[in-house]
């Protein structure tokens, strides 16, 4: 049985440089291939069309529907050493999606509350207000914070283009948290908040005793790796041989040429440090399809839970929320996504479970104005079977 959610109200380090062995890579399409092709002929001529729509070094698109799986790449660069399939890539902010799925997994367990005070986590010896900030407001970004802190933005500037966060400790998002006051009671209103997300990161790692990263292992990446998500993690790997250990692709620019370093994500991890290869996340796409294939009856309820809308918003309340995806309706069911972007790659994670469909599409090139990947990594779940 899932765990029943609470109303959420009436809401509507400094960056390093890349090594010195990156040199620009050039551009020389790669025609897409298909490391593990779909039986279908036409979910194959739809992967390859996508993959063969987006302007990055490298592209991968990964299907799953009922057990059967396909995976396509290709790109403007000559192919990597390290098969782009096998390779980790930056999620971004698609990473909440994780750290929504661990409060769900630690209030299933009995570790914490969706009401429970985030204050009273980071300083046990507070005392709650009468209209406190709960963990269930800041993994639905009800909390009333920003979606970064003030202080942030004069060092983000500077390193836009690389590290934007790297410069900004724990310690002063901690801070950040303490010192804001909304005009707003918390649940009011709709705001999407990186801020409230590292916020509940630190929450939930503080319940633990541990660093979100810590809890994050322990509670949702080790569990789902005994189930076949074997390749998700937090930190950047320097390895380049994946017999040894995880290998992380390289993200460019917006001139899809310039390498730009490995993320780093300072006080904020749990609002976009997460990275994982195609394949492990599927996976992780499938569990939330069939959560009966969960490693533990916890995570099973956990997996169900987050896919319970929560909340609407909106001018029209025509948007619609679980605690960890956006949902829409459509033809053949609701589907459930989140997308990310880093300095230097994007992701899209989604599923639609009236048929059964998960993909999971990611690229090597930073975000720009009229960039196709977002919409043509969304298009798949409407026209993939």
């Amino acid at each position: 049985m899932r765990a029943a959610l609470p109303e959420t109200g009436r809401t509507r380090g400094t960056g390093a440089s890349p090594p010195a062995s990156r040199e620009p890579r050039p551009r020389v399409p790669t025609g897409p291939t298909h490391p593990l092709p779909a039986a279908d002929p036409a979910v194959r001529g739809a992967l390859a069309e996508a993959v063969g729509a987006v302007d990055a070094p490298d592209v991968v698109v990964a299907w799953s529907r009922r057990g059967e799986r396909a995976v396509c790449t290709g790109g403007t660069a000559p192919p990597p050493t390290v098969p782009r399939e096998v390779s980790r890539y930056e999620i971004g902010s698609a990473g909440k999606t994780l750290t929504g799925l661990m409060l769900a997994v630690m209030v299933g367990a009995g570790r914490v509350r969706w009401t429970t005070p985030a204050l009273g986590l980071l300083v046990p010896e507070s005392v709650p207000g009468p209209a406190p900030i709960t963990l269930l407001h800041l993994v639905t970004h009800t909390s009333g914070l920003p979606r970064l802190p003030a202080d942030l933005y004069p060092s983000a500037l500077r390193h836009r283009a690389t590290n934007p966060y790297a410069g900004y400790p724990t310690r002063r998002v901690l801070d950040a948290f303490a010192r804001y006051r909304s005009r707003r009671p918390p649940g009011s209103r709709w705001r999407y908040s990186n801020l409230g997300v590292a916020v509940l990161g630190h929450a939930l790692g503080a319940a633990e005793g541990i660093s979100w990263e810590g809890a994050l292992e322990q509670r949702v990446l080790a569990p789902l790796r005994r189930v076949g998500a074997a390749n998700i993690g937090t930190a950047p790997a320097s390895g380049a041989d994946p017999s040894r250990g995880p290998v992380d692709a390289v993200g460019h620019g917006r001139d899809g040429l310039t390498p730009v370093p490995p993320l780093l994500m300072g006080g904020f991890p749990a609002a976009g440090a997460v990275r994982g290869d195609p394949v492990s996340l599927l996976r992780l796409m499938e569990l939330h399809l069939r959560p009966v294939g969960a490693p533990d009856p916890v995570t099973a309820a956990a997996l169900e839970t987050v896919r319970v809308p929560v909340l609407r918003h909106g001018r029209h309340r025509e948007r619609t929320h679980t605690v960890t995806w956006f949902h829409e309706e459509g033809s053949r069911g609701p589907v459930f996504f989140h997308a990310g972007a880093t300095c230097g790659q994007q992701a899209f994670l989604g599923f639609r479970p009236g048929t059964g469909t998960a993909v999971v599409a990611v690229c090597t090139r930073r975000y720009r104005l009229g960039d196709a990947f977002p919409s043509v990594a969304r298009g798949l779940l409407d026209t993939l079977p």
